[in-house]
């Protein structure tokens, strides 16, 4: 079986010549794609070409363009092969390449990753990045990955078309590919690589701000949805407080109970057709999600009334910390059951057929 590796990059340098060097001596094919790096960088690539086969974006696309077009490339072929991604800045060593490729014609159900440890010198912002996405992403699909950020990943050719289809230009379409094969059940393997961090990481073109939005962006949306709806919910829980003061005890449930309900529409409408964009009936989802809202709300105001009426917290900070115990298992609630798309289920079919022609 064949095996290419696909080493998309804009505006490279040496190191890119390197690593291509490396593969080809272990009998990689090299598919490079320029993706808009411009008449400046034209010698580099004119090297390349020496190496392998070149294709080029006429401006800048982004990452995950660059790497849907060497698999539109590679998926016009007819025979099997295996392809793995490769970064040109020289953070992936050949060696590590030739291990996930070998892993992927063993199981070729299965996504490769090569993960690193983080171990040695590794930039701060690196190591914590890494930490919060493996976080993010267990959050947002159930599964579990340890290097959630790795450009080196290995599969063969039945992945191809499936790839093809998942959404994302940048540097969110790799994490929307662990995305979508986390949550459709697709088999998702990890083998140890190599970390290698040169000048910093100097070289990479990822971008902190815009890049991270897009990577994080469902939960970014999510927070942004529960911060109105607890806004919301904190104003009229102020003014209900007051307007119920001569209740005594039963003033901080009552007053709850009446803020949350409004707040959870405004909730519910907001993430059904933003956040989440759902596209199961809205009947059905407005049961599971007040369903949802009801248990939430019944556990949300025995905390609070606890925290009130026996240990003696303020009840505006025991607002507070009620509201922080609840978000997550809101968001992982709301993800995986009540607006959860109907490709789950499509991504599950795709992970039978890719076994029965792996057979």
């Amino acid at each position: 079986m064949e095996r290419f590796a696909l080493i998309p990059a804009l505006e490279p340098d040496e190191k890119m010549l390197k690593t291509a060097k490396g593969l080809k001596e272990l009998g990689f094919e090299i598919i490079f794609i320029d993706d808009g790096s411009g008449s400046a960088y034209a010698p580099a690539f004119a090297q390349a070409q020496e190496l392998g086969t070149v294709l080029r974006h006429s401006k800048n696309l982004g990452k995950g363009a660059a790497i849907k077009t060497g698999l539109a490339y590679l998926a016009a072929r007819t025979a099997p092969c295996v392809a793995v991604t490769v970064d040109a800045d020289g953070q992936h060593l050949p060696c590590d390449a030739l291990r996930a490729a070998k892993e992927a014609e063993k199981r070729p159900d299965s996504l490769i990753l090569g993960s690193r440890r983080f171990t040695g010198r590794v930039p701060l912002k690196s190591r914590f990045g890494n930490t919060v996405t493996r976080a993010v992403f267990r959050l947002a699909s159930g599964a579990s990955v340890y290097d959630t950020q790795t450009g080196l990943r290995a599969f063969a050719s039945d992945h191809f078309q499936k790839m093809l289809e998942i959404k994302g230009d940048r540097y969110e379409y790799e994490m929307n590919v662990l995305l979508e094969y986390g949550r459709g059940g697709l088999p998702i393997r990890e083998i140890p690589i190599e970390t290698v961090y040169i000048e910093g990481n100097a070289s990479s073109h990822f971008r902190a701000l815009s890049d991270s939005a897009r990577i994080y962006g469902e939960i970014l949306k999510f927070s942004l949805s529960s911060l109105l709806s607890f806004f919301i919910d904190y104003a009229l829980f102020a003014l209900l407080s007051a307007a119920t003061a001569a209740l005594g005890a039963f003033s901080a449930p009552v007053s709850n109970v009446g803020a949350r309900l409004v707040s959870a529409a405004f909730n519910f409408t907001v993430n059904r057709r933003v956040v989440f964009k759902s596209d199961k009936s809205l009947p059905r989802t407005a049961v599971e999600y007040f369903a949802l809202a009801l248990f939430i709300l019944m556990g949300n105001t025995c905390l609070l009334t606890v925290l009130v009426n026996t240990a003696g917290v303020s009840r505006y900070l025991a607002k507070l910390l009620t509201e922080a115990t609840f978000f997550f298992l809101s968001f992982f609630a709301q993800k995986h059951f009540i607006f959860r798309k109907k490709r789950t289920g499509e991504g599950a079919a795709a992970a039978k057929d890719i076994r029965a022609a792996s057979e």
